[in-house]
């Protein structure tokens, strides 16, 4: 890509941010996780620039920063949060030592929150990762390392299957916010039997 293509780019995002707002939406989530453009720019494993958006950790966080920004402004009033990647788990890939710096740049440049999550499609089919993916909080301790290097609240997700442990998580301050996904496909009904204690009532996603 040429810095005009680039550009052009940041304008398409800008661009769906406006068109998020004018539909009505409450937020706007940039997707910076599982390999997407965002992490492929900020991955020193994918991003082999030599320019401006190339290299060095600032010149790789760039383009991100940049949709950020753009975005913020296309968005107006409404909160701007990312899905950010803090480890691609690949020996040469994304790791928290500059994830942590990134997100601190995320929350100077005014993100709402930061949703944390770990690999992505190159890595979630690896051995180690597969096994890892099956243990309970499982990228919780991301979470706990980018909240610790920023002052905006941070979204953990990753099997935090029960509202037990959701709230040990939170009340240990690994996280401010719990996300769900494939617990709710298993169960749509789970944010409302942890609230009246139905526990034992919850259909869980088999990890296999």
């Amino acid at each position: 890509l040429g810095e005009a293509e680039i550009d052009a780019i940041i304008q398409k995002y800008a661009d769906a941010a406006a068109r998020v707002r004018a539909a009505g939406f409450d937020m706007v989530e940039l997707h910076g996780g599982t390999g997407y453009l965002l992490a492929q720019f900020l991955s020193p494993r994918t991003n082999r620039r030599h320019d401006g958006y190339g290299g060095a950790l600032a010149n790789r966080m760039r383009f991100a920063l940049e949709v950020l920004t753009r975005v913020r402004v296309a968005a107006g009033p409404l909160p701007v949060v990312y899905r950010s990647l803090a480890d691609e788990w690949l020996p040469d890939g994304l790791q928290l030592a500059e994830s942590r710096q990134f997100a601190h740049e995320l929350a100077r440049s005014g993100v709402a929150y930061i949703s944390v999550m770990g690999g992505t499609y190159e890595s979630f089919s690896l051995a180690e990762v597969v096994a890892r993916s099956k243990k309970k909080g499982y990228m919780l301790d991301l979470a706990a390392a980018i909240r610790a290097a920023v002052d905006v609240p941070v979204i953990a997700a990753g099997r935090l299957a029960t509202g037990a442990f959701a709230d040990r998580a939170v009340a240990e301050g690994k996280t401010d916010l719990i996300g769900l996904a494939r617990v709710l496909w298993a169960d749509p009904r789970w944010p409302q039997k942890v609230h009246d204690g139905q526990e034992a009532e919850i259909l869980h996603c088999d990890p296999d």
